[in-house]
């Protein structure tokens, strides 16, 4: 509807509250639409109409050909509303947050939005669809959306990783907690990685590469790797116990040894 019409049309309301509604009772709710119907046809339908100068009953005769019917699905409305993605990924539609891939963040994005379902387009391309959220504060997040350090985490958290390790061995939980110490959002993956090796080469031996690995202060997963694709977890890897290289890796490393012999059979 065009603002000059909006007018217009409601000042039909106006006219029906001061023409009709004033002087009259009703009994029920039947006799008032029997008096409203009788009104309408004998008065409001035939008078001249101040806008158009027609009677509006003689106007509708010409219209009446030309309407249809309503459809059998009611048409979805909606809302379309600019927003910006936020540094984590994110637009806030009514206090509501929705994800958008992360190479969007600190762009300008079209959001429309139903009774059911928020869409957003970036340069009239479909980036997501989140179902419409209703809490303020509440949070709709596509796993793909995020960065892939962000899906590491998703995936399986630092906790879960750490009870994996301690379910491979002491050694295993030992290396995995040091390289947690470290970075704990850039050594998940590796630590991830690391215990996922069990489905491969099993506790035993992925426990005893992790005992070689830390003896040489080098709790990383290429390290764990290296040595259980040379085999060279079977080969002793020092008289310290597995608690004590992680002490010693924890506290700088000083009685670590080389890398070289590390690696060599």
């Amino acid at each position: 509807m065009l603002t000059c019409e909006k007018g217009i049309v409601e000042s039909g309301v106006k006219y029906v509250k001061k023409s009709f509604v004033p002087l009259r009772t009703f009994r029920d709710l039947t006799d008032a639409n029997r008096q409203l119907r009788e009104w309408i046809m004998q008065q409001a339908s035939t008078r001249e109409h101040g806008t158009t100068r027609e009677q509006p009953l003689a106007r509708f005769a010409i219209e009446k050909p030309l309407l249809t019917t309503l459809p059998d699905v009611a048409p979805v409305l909606a809302v379309w509303s600019e927003v910006k993605v936020h540094t984590d990924g994110h637009v806030v539609y009514k206090k509501a947050l929705y994800s958008v891939p992360f190479t969007l963040v600190g762009k300008s994005l079209w959001l429309k939005s139903t009774d059911t379902v928020v869409q957003l387009f970036h340069q009239h391309e479909l980036i997501a669809t989140h179902p419409r959220l209703r809490k303020a504060g509440e949070r709709h997040t596509v796993r793909d959306h995020q960065p892939p350090a962000a899906q590491a985490w998703l995936e399986h958290d630092p906790q879960w990783c750490l009870a994996r390790a301690r379910e491979i061995g002491p050694s295993c939980h030992a290396l995995v907690l040091a390289m947690f110490n470290d970075t704990v959002l850039v050594n998940l993956r590796g630590a991830q990685g690391i215990v996922r090796m069990r489905e491969k080469f099993g506790d035993q031996r992925l426990d005893a590469a992790c005992e070689r690995a830390l003896a040489f202060a080098s709790p990383k997963y290429r390290t764990v790797k290296t040595i259980l694709d040379k085999g060279l977890d079977s080969q002793p890897a020092a008289a310290q116990t597995s608690a004590a290289p992680a002490d010693t890796y924890l506290n700088g490393g000083r009685f670590g040894r080389d890398l070289h012999s590390l690696l060599l059979h």
